[in-house]
């Protein structure tokens, strides 16, 4: 299996991030391939490594002063053995195509785990809407679309929000699908109530991360109720994990941006979630101004000389990674284990490195990956499909109650998977080997497609 990660180091050097998720994969799946020798003289490793198709393209824009910007699309359909292509668009300066690649592999297994019917993409751009005008947003969104369209439909591919895309850019993008196509169908999630979207979409990744958490304590008979919480990021994946927590009788005590972190020992309750959903959703200001209302809690700005981010080194009992890529480190790692952190969830995608994942399956905590954790996101998405494909709404409690079942589903799936395998509580193990095995399955079943 070396062999492979060389094959794939040698053939696209510089996606760094792509060769860390498919070396995590392919270290789990070992057990797996041993035992199932078909599966490699089929090579289905080469194949599922593999895009299926692979989109880049030019997006021209104008700004608010006429002025003419070009920026790059990316949309990688990665694997659509059990479904249409499924998943986000990220709008980010960071976006390139190896980035892409790694989220559109991680996926393909995510929504596996999800058992809803969906393959793995991913896409994106690397324009920043930060600071863009709506009207800026909209042109872009409107260019991004006239390429894109060619590509998406609601049995083919079906594109969602993440960051950099909300509920402005999804509409967008929507109507100008619906434009050039002249049809109205689900072809986007992550959509307004009042045109097609689901109810507790908003909310789901978050939830999901937090009633993944709760299953993972349950299996050693504790709960939330009275534990401290770490969480990073601000946006709608830490928000409503944050209100999650609250329902549940935890205490968050820190938020981030990329500017920096508060830290809020008496803990953020609902009216001060409240202020940074304002903060952050509507006027768009930094985390740095909450200390400005609640004095008590402590701003620390992001120091790049510093080889660990101070966020993670507060003693705690959870911590929730819910900003972006390879944000612990090793010495975050260290400081989570040393700070007596006991569980972690992530509801960003492969937001810990591999000597910190290394690091919290050998002390025993309770870890679940960021594929398992936080596909709550996109399992509602599905849900948003479905309910489209019917024209119909269903009600907020049914929606919830069914994000909740299928998290403790994956749980499941997750915990019997690994011990299966001899990999009994390792949580990554589990929903690697449990992704990998329902789409290599169904892949062979399709033949040499």
């Amino acid at each position: 299996m070396t062999e492979i990660i060389s094959l794939i180091k040698n053939k696209d050097p510089e996606q760094r991030e792509f060769h860390q998720a498919v070396e995590e994969v392919v270290e789990s799946v070992k057990p797996v391939l041993e035992r199932n020798p078909e599966y490699r003289r089929q090579a289905v490793l080469e194949r599922i490594t593999e895009p299926e198709r692979v989109i880049m393209f030019r997006v021209p824009w104008l700004d608010d002063d006429a002025q003419v910007h070009v920026n790059r699309g990316f949309r990688v359909e990665m694997n659509s053995a059990i479904g249409p292509y499924k998943g986000g668009l990220r709008f980010h300066p960071s976006v390139n195509l190896g980035i892409i690649k790694f989220l559109a592999f991680e996926q393909v297994f995510k929504n596996s785990l999800t058992t809803l019917a969906m393959g793995g993409g991913k896409g994106g751009s690397d324009f920043n809407p930060k600071g863009k005008s709506d009207g800026e947003v909209m042109r872009f969104c409107q260019s991004f679309m006239a390429e894109l369209s060619r590509h998406i439909g609601p049995n083919t591919d079906v594109p969602a929000g993440d960051i950099g895309v909300g509920a402005r850019e999804i509409g967008f993008l929507f109507g100008m699908y619906k434009k050039l196509r002249n049809e109205f169908t689900g072809v986007l999630t992550g959509k307004s109530l009042d045109w097609g979207g689901s109810l507790i979409r908003p909310e789901a990744t978050g939830y999901g991360t937090v009633y993944f958490a709760a299953e993972m304590l349950a299996t050693r008979e504790e709960t939330l109720e009275g534990k401290t919480c770490l969480v990073s990021g601000s946006g709608n994946v830490a928000q409503y994990l944050t209100e999650k927590v609250i329902d549940l009788g935890g205490k968050v005590v820190t938020l981030s941006d990329s500017s920096g972190y508060v830290f809020d020992e008496e803990g953020i309750d609902r009216d001060k979630l409240t202020y940074v959903q304002q903060l952050k959703n509507i006027r768009r200001g930094r985390i740095a101004e909450y200390v400005e209302n609640y004095p008590n809690a402590v701003y620390t700005p992001i120091d790049p000389e510093r080889d660990y981010n101070p966020l993670w080194a507060h003693k705690a009992d959870c911590a929730f990674p819910c900003a972006t890529q390879n944000e612990i480190n090793a010495k975050d790692g260290e400081n989570l284990v040393n700070n007596g952190v006991s569980l972690i969830s992530e509801g960003a995608n492969m937001p810990s490195v591999p000597a910190a994942v290394d690091l919290f399956i050998d002390h025993g905590l309770l870890y679940a990956p960021g594929k398992a954790a936080n596909a709550g996101g996109v399992a509602v998405s599905g849900l948003e499909m479905a309910q489209n494909s019917m024209r119909l709404s269903w009600p907020r409690e049914e929606v919830d109650s069914r994000l909740k079942e299928i998290m403790k589903c994956i749980h499941n799936t997750c915990v019997d998977a690994s011990e299966s395998y001899g990999a009994k509580g390792n949580y990554v193990a589990g929903a690697n080997i449990a992704g990998f095995v329902k789409v290599v399955n169904a892949m062979l079943d399709q033949g040499l497609v």
